[in-house]
């Protein structure tokens, strides 16, 4: 190969030419859209060029045809007419001479007429060739001198019947002389006339030969641009996509690892190196996705441990440190009694404190253990009647609602999709709440609102009484989080956390309201239940509520005290 030059292949076959280094440079940026408009460029001015030939090939072979058909035959009949003319004359006139009858001069008399008819008709055909006009005057001058001679003077004499003309005996010698020129200037007309027209015949067959080529060679052209075109659309737009096409399958297929090759036009290879920087993202984000899960595993192996632990550590909190809390709290109260009498003010004291600790504690623990089972421990889904949640709740509060004085309003619950326990855990801790923080100066009245917005239930339960600053709305909601010392409300602080907690779990949230200022509404969403037949629903709820809070199963009244949304009185 030669220096400086490459071979190049425009489907990665056989070699396809030899293209200097700089020409394949330039080609290379070329685009499909460039190809094409160069290619349609030429292709249009080739098609051009032979259609204006095949043009010129149809004007000239038409142009021919008119000038054989409409000028070199018919002047040449129209020669050969005045010939005849002419004969019939010099026939008439010598018939009279010899006869000196008038009948002979008819054929003169018609020739006279056919002459200048044959006249008419052949100088307009002549008009554009001087030879053939040349050879008319010729001819033309012949005849008016043979009839200026011969023809006029006999045709006129007067004659005796049967008799030859004198002047025509005369003149016999002159008049065949005459005559022999004018029959000389028609044979070299005609001759030429004739020759006018096989050259005429010639050129023509000339010109339907070139015209045919003309539109052969298009033919050929138009066969071979189209074949030209569809290589070429195969070579460099097929070729190279159905390549891309069938790497982009292997890459589909699962071969991430697979390169993607970029060949063809300019436009064609940045789409094939964009679809290779597509496939190296997909690698890496496929391995950073494979390091993600295996960290996930890890990380849910983990929690599977953790979750485990935290099994273990309330099985231990339930059994093991409330036994040790019970038998000092036992034996405080024992020791008490019995030596009550014997000691101070001051050792009953400390006893006092001693088991109010202890007592605390299995509280706070027994509040930690029901905090840590939401969403865990009790987590049946079935549906939920909340008027008789809300009934049970009551009936377990009736003896706080009786000492405080506390009246309870509601608008009709819906029936709703969760765990009767934790739903139960909620309206007790929001009305024992309620009930709790109340104010000093009013009795405590409650009222229950529910509405459905769409596919979800709003609540709100709203009090009279002492009220939480904005600026504690979010931090009641936090576990251990108090806003009140335990001599002023008891509790824990677990409360509001464990509604919180339950809220969620069931697909809702929970806030405080900062525009009601009267005391305290607590706002929360849960799902709307679809809608069911009405016999399931009561056979379900009847079930649930008999497994809640009225059964035993409920938290205990030490969850519902063990409240962290202790509030801080209003200014």
């Amino acid at each position: 190969m030669a220096t400086g030059e490459t071979i190049v292949q425009a489907d990665g076959g056989p070699e396809a030419a030899y293209v200097p280094d700089d020409a394949r440079g330039r080609l290379s940026a070329w685009t499909t859209r460039r190809w094409l408009r160069v290619g349609v460029s030429v292709a249009l001015a080739v098609l051009a060029a032979l259609g204006a030939l095949g043009i010129w090939a149809l004007d000239r072979s038409g142009s021919l045809t008119d000038q054989l058909v409409d000028q070199r035959s018919p002047a040449l009949v129209n020669a050969i007419r005045l010939e005849a003319a002419l004969v019939n004359q010099e026939t008439g006139v010598r018939g009279y001479g010899l006869s000196g009858q008038r009948q002979f001069l008819d054929p003169y008399t018609q020739g006279l007429a056919d002459e200048r008819t044959a006249l008419g008709r052949l100088r307009p055909l002549v008009q554009g060739d001087a030879r053939a006009r040349a050879d008319l005057d010729g001819v033309v001058d012949a005849a008016a001198a043979w009839q200026g001679l011969i023809a006029r003077p006999v045709a006129t004499a007067a004659a005796t019947p049967g008799e030859p003309v004198p002047l025509a005996t005369e003149r016999a010698d002159e008049g065949r002389a005459a005559f022999d020129r004018v029959r000389d200037a028609l044979t070299g007309q005609q001759e030429h006339l004739r020759q006018a027209r096989i050259t005429a015949g010639t050129q023509l067959d000339a010109a339907v030969r070139l015209r045919n080529g003309v539109f052969t060679a298009i033919a050929v052209v138009i066969v071979l641009l189209a074949v030209l075109v569809f290589e070429g659309l195969r070579r460099g737009i097929n070729g190279p996509l159905e390549r891309l096409g069938t790497e982009v399958r292997q890459v589909t297929r699962g071969r991430f690892e697979r390169p993607i090759t970029a060949t063809g036009p300019a436009d064609l290879r940045r789409l094939g190196r964009d679809v290779e920087a597509m496939r190296r993202r997909l690698a890496e984000e496929l391995s950073f996705a494979e390091r993600a899960r295996e960290l996930l595993d890890e990380q849910s192996a983990e929690l599977k441990r953790s979750n485990a632990e935290l099994e273990q550590f309330a099985y231990v909190a339930s059994h093991d440190l409330q036994e040790p809390l019970r038998k000092v709290s036992s034996f405080t109260q024992l020791l008490q009694r019995r030596y009550g009498d014997q000691l101070d003010e001051r050792a009953d004291q400390y006893i006092a404190f001693a088991v109010d600790g202890a007592n605390r504690m299995q509280t706070l623990i027994n509040d930690l253990l029901a905090f840590s089972r939401v969403g865990r421990v009790h987590n049946q889904q079935s549906t939920v009647d909340l008027e008789r949640i809300a009934d049970a709740t009551e009936e377990a509060l009736s003896v706080a609602l009786e000492e405080s004085g506390a009246r309870i309003t509601r608008d009709p619950l819906p029936t709703v999709v969760g765990d009767a326990t934790q739903l139960g855990m909620l309206w007790q801790n929001l009305i024992s709440n309620a009930v709790k923080f109340r104010h000093p100066e009013r009795e405590p009245r409650i009222h229950v609102a529910a509405r459905r917005d769409g596919d979800l239930l709003r609540f709100s339960v709203t009090d009279n009484g002492i009220g939480i600053a904005p600026e504690f709305a979010e931090k009641v909601f936090v576990i251990f989080q108090r806003l009140h010392t335990r001599d002023a409300y008891p509790g824990n602080g677990i409360g509001l956390a464990m509604c919180k907690k339950i809220v969620e779990f069931h697909g809702g949230a929970i806030a405080i309201d900062p525009g009601y200022d009267s005391g305290t509404r607590i706002a929360f969403t849960l799902p709307a239940q679809q809608d069911e037949s009405e016999s399931e629903t009561e056979t379900e709820t009847e079930t649930e509520t008999e497994t809640g809070p009225e059964s035993g199963t409920a938290p205990e009244p030490a969850a519902a005290d063990a409240d962290g949304a202790t509030r801080e009185p209003r200014p």
